[in-house]
């Protein structure tokens, strides 16, 4: 969907928050109520029944009394009120939430309430200092504090749905009062949500979390902790081989591989600008020994930057270039938490690169082309955001700085050919990004690949290098992951392939089926011919995975057992397959015979990024 027809939901999505805040008052008049901002493909609204629970058994009269409120065609009509006359419309009507909006309002501007949807507030600007008076939209008996936008009047809604009902602690805080988030969702015809709601059963199948388990790649222990997988053989094969070839690329282009520790001290990040930044979204460290304030490493460009300023580095060494994959942590929200997609142990591919301002674009087009070959290889379609900044003060740096810099990126990305788009306000708050992004099963977009200009960090930690003048100047860093997280990437990929890896991507390549126990010794023979076969690419020195099936079972429930693994190769051996000295081979879209001789050669001919 394009960004103008998101947009062009966006008023009717907003109205329709309404709509439901409207219907569940008139069905539970002693409603609290939170805010309604619109979300991807719909809307939520917060909502306090006291000790009443909404079910998805109150889902039917909800809807029923929102199509009412549609017929009814009723206007939105938009005036203001003065603040201190707002405080009293929320107290009079017993809505303490809306009033704790408008007392931070009054007091301390937007600023305060920065952690809300604009949408759901009754001004226009963040920071303003004070707010004398306030935005409202009524439709029929309902009276809501907002700035809009919303569509003419109810009857201008579209095709909705409620979904389900989560719990939220208010504006995110585990502090505050616990309230209901009630999810729906909108599109402008019936036709549209209907594929829409296809598409969600279609994605139940590819959700990498039930995918995950059935194929036994990972899993969530409560005694680790939410938002710490585990991953089992068969899933670290994946992220390992995944690592492995993002590795290689990289190491074919001149990087060398470093390692940093799990914790630093705060002072490191204090130097870097993320302490202020993020601070509070990390992992502390208590040290018994020392007093030193220490955290979980969340990133890692801050200690790289340490190995560079170790010695002193002239420009005939630029650019230098630093790899290592390695896990950060981040103290994520417990509700934020989502399989594999967020998480609070997250591992990197990670990269840096040191060079001097006029060797930008050859950096930039570098790793445009390794991502390119990355992702060709794994058939993933990827989308290109150019994040770049807005007209906020989130950034550290020289706005000129940050002109030059989104200029260089941009002409690298038209000189590659990407099919780009703009996303102002996305930049890291040290630079602008190539975001490479690649669509979930339900159609949210997740960033993957990013190559990062940053201008400020090599500043702050005082990194420099001699030009051929003898000067001291600084270097520019360039921050690049091909994976970005290798969780994330997981997610985004088993959803993808629906589990069904490319064939040297499959944590089992190969299973061996046996009809009854009279041919186990000739399947031993078939093993005894895999065993040491090398897959050459794309991987570097891929030895073939694979295991027997010799149980006491119908030959056809070890096939639906291979299946239902998504095994891509399946060898099936009987009686007449041992007198003729062959196997029988089953692919995921045809069989054949192969004989024994020759079997080795036919595996390693296998499309090597799939067996279809």
């Amino acid at each position: 969907m394009s960004a103008e027809e998101k947009n062009n939901l966006h008023p009717m999505r907003h109205s329709l928050a309404h709509i439901t805040a409207a219907a569940v008052q008139h069905l539970w008049p002693e409603a609290k109520f939170g805010v309604g901002p619109v979300v991807e493909n719909g809307f939520y609204y917060d909502i306090d029944l006291g000790d009443q629970k909404i079910s998805e058994d109150d889902f039917a009269k909800i809807e029923s009394e929102m199509q009412a409120i549609v017929k009814a065609n009723q206007k939105f009509e938009h005036f203001t009120m003065p603040i201190d006359e707002a405080i009293e419309w929320a107290t009079q009507r017993n809505q303490p939430y809306k009033k704790e909006l408008l007392n931070d309002l009054k007091r301390e501007g937007t600023t305060k309430a920065k952690d809300l949807d604009m949408d759901t507030l009754g001004v226009d600007a963040i920071g303003e200092s004070k707010v004398a008076e306030v935005s409202f939209y009524r439709n029929g008996d309902f009276t809501d504090l907002c700035r809009g936008p919303h569509v003419a009047s109810t009857s201008d809604v579209g095709a909705f749905k409620l979904m389900r009902v989560a719990g939220a602690y208010w504006r995110g805080k585990e502090s505050n009062p616990q309230m209901q988030r009630l999810y729906g969702v909108a599109f402008a015809t019936q036709q549209a949500l209907d594929m829409y709601l296809k598409q969600l059963e279609e994605a139940k199948a590819r959700d990498h979390r039930k995918l995950g388990q059935e194929l036994d790649l990972f899993l969530i222990s409560p005694l680790v902790g939410a938002g710490l997988p585990l991953f089992t053989p068969r899933g670290t094969v994946l992220r390992e081989l995944l690592n492995r070839y993002s590795q290689q690329i990289r190491k074919d282009q001149g990087y060398e591989m470093v390692w940093t520790p799990h914790i630093a001290k705060k002072a490191l990040y204090e130097t870097s600008g993320h302490w202020a930044k993020f601070g509070d979204e990390w992992l502390k460290v208590v040290s018994q020994e020392s007093n030193d304030e220490l955290v979980m490493k969340p990133m890692n460009c801050p200690h790289h930057q340490q190995i560079y300023s170790s010695r002193p580095r002239s420009y005939r060494d630029l650019p230098l270039k630093y790899m290592e994959t390695t896990t950060d942590y981040r103290d994520e929200k417990a509700g934020e938490l989502l399989g594999l997609s967020r998480v609070r142990s997250l591992t990197q591919d990670d990269s840096h690169t040191f060079c001097t301002p006029e060797q930008i674009p050859e950096v930039l087009n570098m790793l445009i082309g390794i991502v390119k070959e990355f992702y060709e290889t794994l058939e993933l379609p990827l989308k290109v955001r150019l994040s770049f900044r807005d007209n906020s003060e989130s950034y550290l740096g020289d706005r000129s700085l940050w002109d030059t810099a989104q200029t260089t990126m941009e002409d690298a990305a038209k000189a590659n050919g990407l099919n780009y788009y703009v996303g102002l306000g996305e930049a890291a708050f040290y630079g602008p990004k190539i975001d490479f992004m690649a669509t979930d099963a339900l159609g949210r977009e997740l960033q993957l690949a990013t190559p990062q200009l940053d201008f400020i960090q090599p500043q702050r930690f005082g990194l420099t290098y001699t030009n051929s003048d003898g000067e001291d100047k600084t270097p520019v860093m360039v921050h690049f992951a091909m994976l970005g997280s290798i969780e994330r990437f997981m997610a985004a990929y088993i959803e993808h392939t629906a589990g069904w890896f490319p064939f040297w991507l499959a944590p089992e390549q190969v299973r061996i089926l046996t009809i009854n126990d009279s041919v186990k010794e000739y399947a031993h023979e078939v093993a005894n011919e895999l065993s040491g076969v090398v897959l050459m690419q794309p991987a570097k020195f891929n030895e073939l995975r694979f295991t027997t099936d010799d149980r006491s079972e119908s030959l056809g429930r070890k096939i639906r057992d291979a299946v239902e693994m998504k095994v891509p190769v399946i060898l099936i051996v009987g009686n007449k397959d041992a007198e003729a000295g062959e196997v029988s081979v089953r692919l995921r879209n045809h069989e054949q015979k192969v004989k024994l001789k020759e079997l080795k050669q036919f595996i390693q001919q296998v499309q090597p990024y799939g067996a279809e």
